[in-house]
């Protein structure tokens, strides 16, 4: 194609990338729909109880809370970034209360997850767009930080966990972590001396075009690669640390839930993911207390933590707070995190209902 750049000349994190994602905007959330056709009992016209999901509509471990929840008698109402274009919504300012097509809700709990603005289906690079686009941001950081109500991983704190954020606080609870260097030359730093990797200090997943994702997945830095060749952006560089195995730890409220990751390659798991072997394995208790008093200080009740398993030690890579759960659970032929989700949604929900406050 004339006037593209050339393999080499391209972003380091964006070569070789093959890994692409198209995200339906389709509603598939049992609660919404049944809303929709009527087939619930209107109420007495007062204010209903409810969680409140800010998502996107592929959303899968959002759209199977809505059935568990349904099944508990609790209603659950959401807000997704690619069908929020049009939507009937009023929120008062004055009163916890959110008018959501007909419906009168008071939310209790919210939670927002994948809620991401490139996601509103506008037009890029118009006024319009950029309009909807940064009305919709005010509004949903507003939102996932009002105090009126309690949230599931709260924004003002889970907003600022960036990656690096992450090392220097795990470092200091007593988790081990890679040698990290941040820069635009990765060619000229390898923190360790040794092999590295390359990684995003952002987001794994870039959507320049509403419903197309790209991935941005870890590789290793070629000893070849040039020492002048700049990044347009800093990149994180770690020290490769040879290991037996990986942990993904699920934390749901004050408990741990382990799977055992084997895979070939750090990107394995989203290029070629029937090759990735998840078994559910249990967690030394060592680590199990550290990962939980990490996440009280973050103030997370629903992560994941990924580390390297290196012999009888454990090395900290990351937590990721929008974690996705039911690919895991699948591979492994285990719901238990789902399970502990739905729980554990439904109990803070009854305590708020019962305390007859939002906080």
């Amino acid at each position: 194609m004339p006037g593209a750049p050339s393999e080499a000349a391209r972003p380091l994190l964006l070569q070789g990338q093959d890994y692409l994602f198209r995200s339906p905007p389709k509603c598939l959330d049992f609660q919404e729909q049944v809303h929709r056709l009527g087939m619930v009992d209107e109420g007495d016209g007062n204010p209903q109880p409810c969680v409140l999901v800010l998502a996107r509509a592929a959303d899968m471990e959002m759209n199977e809370l809505s059935i568990a929840l349904a099944e508990r008698g609790i209603r659950m109402a959401r807000i997704d970034a690619d069908r929020c274009v049009d939507l009937p919504l009023s929120v008062y300012t004055d009163q916890p209360l959110v008018e959501l097509d007909r419906w009168l809700l008071r939310p209790l709990l919210v939670w927002r997850r994948h809620f991401e603005l490139s996601a509103v289906p506008v037009e890029p690079g118009t006024l319009a767009g950029a309009y909807a686009v940064d009305q919709w941001a005010s509004v949903a950081n507003w939102l996932s930080s009002r105090s009126d109500w309690a949230h599931v991983n709260p924004s003002r704190f889970s907003t600022h966990l960036d990656r690096l954020t992450q090392l220097s606080d795990a470092s200091a609870f007593g988790l081990r972590v890679p040698r990290t260097a941040v820069t635009t030359r990765p060619g000229r730093t390898r923190p360790g001396g040794g092999r590295c990797i390359v990684k995003t200090a952002g987001r794994h997943l870039l959507e320049p075009r509403p419903g197309v994702q790209h991935g941005l997945f870890p590789r290793p830095l070629e000893t070849s690669r040039a020492s002048d060749a700049p990044e347009p952006a800093p990149v994180i560089v770690q020290e490769y640390v040879p290991s037996d195995t990986e942990l993904r730890v699920f934390v749901v409220g004050e408990r741990c839930i382990a799977f055992q990751v084997d895979k070939l390659d750090p990107a394995q798991l989203w290029v070629d993911p029937d090759a990735v072997r998840v078994t559910p394995t249990s967690v030394p208790s060592s680590l199990s207390d550290r990962l939980l008093a990490l996440a009280r200080h973050w103030r997370v009740q629903v992560a994941a933590f990924d580390l390297l398993v290196t012999g009888s030690d454990h090395v900290f890579l990351e937590i990721n707070v929008n974690c996705d759960w039911r690919w895991f659970e699948h591979r492994a032929g285990d719901n238990s995190v789902s399970a502990a989700v739905h729980d554990w949604v439904a109990l803070r929900f009854k305590e708020l209902l019962g305390a007859g406050r939002a906080r």
